[in-house]
């Protein structure tokens, strides 16, 4: 009910004042079944956005401190995220994410929309970096169909690192649903993993007009590896 009430009452009307947001191939997400969707991530109003352009629900799988946090604003978080239908998940170690893949599989088998960030973290940048493969995993072990989702200007609307919103334009592309059936059974190969998240990164590429980097942004952002230079013009 929360939700709802965020969605069409409290924060939806500032959101569509804020964005203005624009929606091109919705009608590739069903009505009911469960989908995975795809989604660059270029801000936190990315998580914002993508629920409003819906009639259904979409239950991401966010970061575990959004739960634990302590005070008031820590209070208020957990308050939000809980009661929007969003689920915790540990990215500690390799047993906290197969945990969270077995979390991801569950959501589906509910028939529900998971929403799924590949690149595992916001762009440094705005450029598109390298997809985890943990999606793929999802996708090959589920047989659900992946549904890529660009997300464009919402680190305008949302700068990364500013506590301000801006006034602009969001605009959220759906791509064609895409079919891994063709490799059935052959989830836990990484190399064919491998295969299947580079294919939804260059659907996301080609959605978004993003410049890809084949980089993780998360090694980037811990400065594991080198901020890599734009490509001039």
């Amino acid at each position: 009910m929360f939700f709802w009430f965020y969605k069409h009452i409290l924060m939806g009307p500032l959101l569509r004042l804020l964005g203005r947001p624009k929606v091109q191939g919705l009608e590739y997400v069903p009505d009911s079944g469960a989908v995975i969707l795809a989604s660059n991530h270029l801000a936190v109003a990315d998580s914002f956005y993508l629920p409003l352009v819906f009639r259904r629900r979409i239950t991401f799988l966010a970061k575990s401190e959004y739960f634990t946090g302590t005070g008031l604003k820590g209070k208020l978080t957990k308050f939000f995220y809980s009661s929007t239908g969003q689920v915790p998940i540990d990215r500690t170690d390799a047993d906290s994410a197969a945990a969270a893949l077995t979390t991801a599989q569950r959501i589906l088998a509910e028939g529900k929309l998971l929403g799924m960030y590949p690149e595992g973290t916001r762009s440094p940048d705005g450029r598109l970096y390298k997809g985890k493969t943990g999606l793929a995993r999802v996708a090959l072990e589920s047989g659900i169909p992946v549904i890529p989702v660009a997300m464009i200007g919402t680190d305008s609307v949302n700068p990364p690192g500013s506590k301000m919103w801006h006034f602009g334009r969001v605009e959220v592309r759906f791509g064609k649903p895409m079919d891994f059936s063709r490799f059935e059974g052959l989830a836990g190969n990484r190399f064919i993993e491998r295969a299947v998240i580079d294919e939804v990164m260059y659907e996301l590429m080609r959605l978004s007009g993003q410049e890809y980097v084949d980089l993780y942004a998360a090694d980037v952002k811990e400065g594991k590896c080198p901020q890599p230079a734009a490509k001039a013009g």
